[in-house]
């Protein structure tokens, strides 16, 4: 614990925090699209569980460091390709992201009109199925988590408390983004369109195609930017026209 009350210790922990809490704005849209299939009353539940359970296996990865850098060695070799178990988790985990995104992309498009009608989230999705598609690609997220942990610091303990603090933030902003993507269509499409870039980028990396992700998050920062000065547009144009501080008459 010395380590972490040095001036490079903090640092060290400050930085790593920042990344950590980058790395889960993937994991806290996922779940906000999730839990919104669920009634009312399970959401929060399922919501605090799924992340819980990001920061369990998170620290379960650490603690298992050995068994983490096994997953660098090649298992086999297919032509030019030679994939470690970590490639294979990025491929299914990815290809289940791209798949995941653009089913909801189409039923939001192109689903019945009925689909957030009372009652019809526990239709369409069980606490539990959308508990172990969270679970499943928490998987992902926390091999990529921890992976940066790695690399960014040498004692355990910062790696620990940088996590912790990342998923305490991600605990509080989940719903107030879900609440957020909920109220407004659009905002969901562009979620859904940043998790399936996110797949791709995944997919790519298992491949040996490495794309940064910052270039995805710049994108979808200006995006976010765009669509927020498109809503404020669009709610000054539904206000009725004031003349002389009265509301114009037809």
């Amino acid at each position: 614990m010395e380590a972490l009350f040095s001036i490079d210790g903090l640092l060290a922990l400050i930085s790593l925090t920042a990344m950590e809490i980058v790395l889960g704005i993937d994991n806290v849209v996922f779940v906000a699209i999730l839990v919104a299939r669920l009634p009312e009353a399970e959401r929060e539940r399922i919501r605090r569980l799924g992340i819980g359970l990001a920061l369990g296996l998170r620290l379960a990865l650490l603690f298992a460091l050995t068994w983490l850098m096994g997953l660098t060695e090649p298992l086999f070799a297919a032509g030019p390709w030679s994939p470690s178990g970590r490639d294979l988790i990025l491929l299914v985990g990815g290809l289940f992201l791209m798949g995941k995104s653009a089913n909801e992309i189409y039923e939001k498009v192109e689903g019945p009109a009925e689909e957030h009608a009372p009652g019809a989230a526990g239709k369409t999705g069980a606490a539990m199925t959308v508990l172990a598609q969270i679970l499943a690609i928490d998987v992902v997220f926390s091999l990529d988590s921890v992976i940066t942990a790695v690399g960014m610091a040498q004692h355990l303990a910062i790696m620990v408390c940088a996590m912790v603090i990342a998923v305490g933030v991600m605990l509080l902003s989940a719903r107030a983004v879900g609440d957020f993507v909920e109220r407004h269509p659009s905002m969901k499409i562009l979620a859904l369109s940043f998790l399936l870039l996110i797949g791709v980028l995944l997919v790519a990396e298992s491949l040996g195609q490495h794309v940064s992700k910052g270039y995805v998050y710049f994108a979808m920062a200006f995006s976010l930017l765009v669509e927020l000065v498109n809503m404020r547009l669009r709610k000054r144009r539904a206000q009725p026209v004031q003349l002389h501080g009265k509301p114009a008459r037809d």
